[in-house]
């Protein structure tokens, strides 16, 4: 589904991804954890161009990657995004947010678009809300609101990057929740987090990157119970031992 070959970027002078190389396969879940700064967030958004890469090539489902504004859009089509920061549409209600692309850029009437709405509000368990505005949900809420929005394009792939950092701890759970039952209905999933319980649960391979660059992956039993880099070892020392 995706393929990452030398990928290189750069902020200024600051050389933030080096040569990353990264397959993933068809209904593949892959959790990317690691330090502040290293690249993680920067290298999901640019499989589907919310990041310009400088080098390298990435082909999702297929497509190249270019600068090319079609090209950017198929890839668009197939792949859905959930933010740290919900990024709802403070103005539009629950409903009217998981619509919105739907009628504009998939240009289904809104009918339709509205049942389909409803059906991903039932599947995150919040369809109860969907006249409300964002404003007036809980920031557990409001993410499973942006993954139904996104579930509501219809992606072969999903990208997460940092879904509960924003979140108090006891709405951590929800969200989980409905990842993990994405997970097991087969959704490709890239998700940067620190939330290992749940790395340990549903990715089939985690990824550890420092400094720009992939230093180790492997299935968690694995990454976990035999890390090989003595800085994947001092990483999860760190965030295991709180």
């Amino acid at each position: 589904m995706i393929e990452i070959t030398r990928l290189n970027k750069w902020y200024g002078d600051f050389h933030v991804l080096r040569d990353i190389d990264l397959t993933v396969a068809k209904g593949e879940r892959i959790v990317i954890c690691g330090p502040s700064g290293s690249g993680k967030s920067t290298m999901i958004r640019c499989i589907n161009h919310l990041e310009e890469h400088q080098q390298g090539e990435i082909v999702v489902g297929g497509i190249p990657m270019t600068r090319d504004v079609k090209r950017i859009e198929q890839i668009r089509r197939r792949v859905g995004m959930v933010f740290q920061h919900f990024n709802l549409f403070p103005h539009l209600t629950v409903l009217e947010n998981c619509c919105l692309a739907q009628v504009w850029v998939q240009k289904k009437p809104r009918r339709e678009a509205e049942k389909i709405a409803m059906e991903y509000l039932e599947r995150v368990r919040i369809a109860n809300q969907a006249q409300k505005y964002p404003g007036q949900l809980s920031g557990g809420q409001q993410q499973r609101v942006a993954i139904a929005r996104s579930l509501c394009m219809h992606p072969e792939i999903m990208l997460f990057d940092e879904p509960t950092s924003a979140l108090d701890p006891e709405m951590i759970k929800e969200v989980l929740d409905v990842m993990v039952q994405l997970a097991s209905e087969g959704m490709t999933m890239l998700c940067v987090t620190h939330e290992m319980g749940f790395a340990k649960t549903v990715a089939d391979r985690v990824i550890f990157m420092d400094q720009g660059q992939i230093i180790e992956q492997n299935p968690p039993t694995e990454f976990f119970g035999n890390p090989r880099s003595a800085r994947t070892r001092e990483f999860l020392s760190q965030i295991l031992g709180h």
